[in-house]
């Protein structure tokens, strides 16, 4: 089992340790490794003139309504000076970064990549509320020759949806297109050829092209930065939703290894410790990602007009809409066939055998705690979340 962002060179670290019988060394580089995974920075720059409607694209990514505290300011006017890092809320370690708008006095186009430090920013998106223009293109061009990545975003959709609405024969397919072709004869005009244009609603992610910069952000991306990306993704379909689920999956192999090479650690109660530990990171990191920790579904509640505890009614899972503790954990751990046996055992390990057989015995153990856990969590992820 493989861990596209874990690789076989992560797993050289700890084996050697391991295989010497040093298992406090080789937990210690496995729990070193899982940190540095969480914590991997991804910086996005969102550009484009002013009054594109940044600010709200930026406070919608992060699941942020513009009069949230912590989003970024809104208005008619450019209310963006200077570049502005915005953390998402739950994964501080990714950003987006507010950035003025391009062609303004303060910010002309020739100079604005060097004065907003493109250095630092994983790609750009560069967002537009009517047609492109040719300081859009201008940035564009300049971002090419850095050798970073850009993608243009048309905002503002559902306005045009909206006031097409009233003619006698609507049809939002055929206004979609329009749109979407509209923007790409522009940027052909200005000289960029064949550029993909995504059409989105900062207000209804769940709609248009959302999904599909998503995806195309996931496939130009670095592995190592995939998974920072999808667990900021809103929960706004269930392909993301099973995304999630497959990437915690892959993750569950290195956590129940580092619980195993602690049990092998020859120390009474040290791995029941450490797993109390672990275990609590971990699943918060789950109901996190998955919407399901109770400011998330407060907000959902605001947004929605469901009450709260109407969405707590239709919540199954023991693990949503409470606080994560050790003493949680515990008492759903004990729902899995073996786990109150190994517990019990815990104070009389026969240390005289090997590191790698005790690691053996209790991954198998751990690994089906783990799996039950991620499941009562998964299965009831909110789908819809904007």
């Amino acid at each position: 089992m493989t861990d596209d962002t874990l690789t076989a060179s992560h797993g050289a670290t700890f084996k050697e340790p391991l295989q010497k019988n040093n298992t406090a060394a080789a937990a210690a580089k496995i729990e070193e490794n899982i940190k540095q995974q969480n914590n991997i920075p991804l910086n996005i720059a969102i550009t484009g003139e002013s009054g594109a409607g940044k600010s709200t694209f930026v406070n919608a990514f992060r699941g942020l309504c513009d009069d949230e505290e912590g989003a970024a300011p809104t208005g008619v006017t450019e209310t963006t000076s200077e570049a502005t890092p915005y953390p998402h809320p739950k994964y501080p370690n990714v950003i987006l970064w507010d950035l003025p708008g391009i062609g303004t006095t303060k910010f002309p186009a020739k100079k604005y990549l060097k004065l907003v430090g493109f250095e630092k920013f994983d790609f750009f998106i560069i967002i537009s509320t009517t047609r492109f223009t040719e300081n859009d293109v201008k940035l564009a061009q300049e971002i090419q020759k850095m050798k970073k990545k850009f993608y243009f975003v048309r905002s503002k959709v559902d306005n045009d949806i909206r006031a097409e609405r009233r003619n006698r024969h609507f049809s939002e397919e055929r206004t979609l297109t329009k749109i979407r072709d509209d923007c790409v004869q522009r940027l052909g005009g200005l000289g960029f050829e064949s550029p993909q244009v995504f059409l989105v609603s900062s207000f209804e992610l769940h709609l248009y092209d959302f999904n599909l910069l998503h995806q195309t952000l996931d496939k130009d991306l670095p592995k190592n930065k995939r998974d920072a990306l999808l667990f900021v993704m809103p929960n706004i379909n269930p392909e993301i939703i099973r995304k999630k689920k497959e990437a915690f999956k892959r993750r569950l192999y290195w956590l129940t290894t580092l619980s195993a090479a602690v049990a092998a650690v020859p120390l009474p109660g040290l791995s029941i410790a450490v797993d109390a530990a672990v275990l609590v990171g971990a699943v918060t990191h789950y109901v996190f990602a998955f919407g399901l920790d109770i400011p998330s579904l407060k907000r959902l509640s605001d947004r929605t007009g469901v009450p709260y505890a109407d969405l707590q009614a239709v919540i199954i899972s023991p693990l949503a809409a409470v606080e994560i503790t050790t003493e949680l954990l515990l008492k759903v751990m004990t729902q899995v066939e073996r786990t109150a046996t190994l517990m019990a055992a815990e104070g009389s390990k026969q240390w005289n055998e090997p590191a790698h057989v005790i690691c053996s015995h209790y991954f198998s153990c751990a690994w089906k705690c783990r799996q039950l856990i991620q499941d009562k969590i998964c299965s009831y992820g909110v789908c819809g979340q904007r």
